[in-house]
């Protein structure tokens, strides 16, 4: 009889199936594969601060960055399944990253789902010193300029490469892309001027909205954002149809057992819906979801491959 490969760890170190009981016994480390100050990191702040004080246990953000995020997935695929190394990552990398990139170094199946956490709009944004306010004036100034433009971006097959390219596909615009190592060496490269427009994620831009130093175009997803409702969506301001946003998610490695992982998801999702950690993150723009392990498990498949089309067309 074949037993399954998710009990080979188990037999192999029995300690790990005794130790799941008594989770977190010492300190979890949760790697943010991009680095600090972007997005990601700032949430996995928020739900680290809350984890800590639920367990007694000390959470630590590990920022493990490049190749677009896929260096900190490469190290967690290699972690034991023991519940102390986690995951956060972004759509661009456990779903779109293995269908754009070739010669990756581990597979989509070295993770366990553990639970899809939240998700939020990216704005597009462009510098107050460009000639243009609104996304129809933006599209017009970039028809009659091709290539002039630029836009920056979290890296090659990002979140916000892809809306991008998405943008740039259905408007028939051309634009030069600049990546960086992350959202917020993208966010700082806006304000600083060296590219014209980036989409940059609501968490991020926001602070900027208020103090002038980036000029909102349009929101990405179907509906406003609260936070800034006078921002018309892209979808409704010219572009029928578009619709993008960073999803964010946690993982665990592949061999971690379910039981383990189902405790893991009981934490987060514990955090996620405490009123504190919930208004913080509204109050960011991001919005909470806390999807079960089953339901999440097929997200990384359907995701990856409708919003690898741009890039792969």
């Amino acid at each position: 009889m074949r037993l399954p490969r998710r009990l080979l760890p188990a037999l192999a170190s029995p300690g790990i199936v005794f130790a799941q009981a008594d989770w977190p016994a010492r300190p979890v480390s949760i790697v943010v594969p991009w680095p600090a100050g972007g997005s990601t990191d700032s949430l996995v702040r928020v739900i680290a601060q809350h984890l800590a004080a639920a367990t007694g246990q000390v959470f630590v953000v590990e920022n493990r960055t490049g190749a677009t995020g896929t260096v900190g997935h490469a190290y967690v695929a290699r972690a034991r399944g023991d519940g102390y190394t986690l995951l956060v990552g972004t759509n661009s990398t456990y779903a779109i990253a293995p269908h754009l990139m070739t010669g990756l170094p581990y597979e989509d199946s070295a993770f366990a789902p553990v639970s899809l956490l939240a998700t939020t709009p990216q704005m597009l944004v462009a510098h107050p010193s460009q000639p243009f306010n609104d996304l129809a004036s933006f599209l017009a100034f970039a028809r009659a300029n091709p290539g002039r433009l630029s836009f920056a971006s979290s890296g090659n097959g990002g979140t916000s490469h892809l809306a991008t390219e998405l943008l740039m596909q259905m408007a028939r615009v051309e634009l030069l892309h600049v990546p960086y190592r992350g959202g917020a060496p993208a966010a700082q490269a806006q304000l600083a001027g060296e590219v014209q427009v980036t989409f940059v994620d609501a968490i991020t831009a926001i602070p900027h909205l208020r103090s002038g130093g980036m000029r909102p175009l349009g929101v990405s997803t179907a509906a406003r954002t609260p936070l800034a409702p006078e921002v018309p969506t892209i979808a409704e301001a010219g572009l029928p149809g578009f619709e993008s946003s960073t999803d964010f998610a946690a993982l665990a490695p592949a061999e971690t057992l379910a039981p383990l992982v189902g405790r893991i998801y009981a934490a987060f999702a514990a955090a996620l819906a405490g009123q504190g950690v919930r208004q913080r993150l509204l109050g960011q723009g991001v919005t909470p979801i806390a999807g079960r392990p089953g339901g999440f498990a097929a997200y990384p498949r359907r995701g990856g491959t409708k919003r690898g089309a741009p890039i792969a067309a």
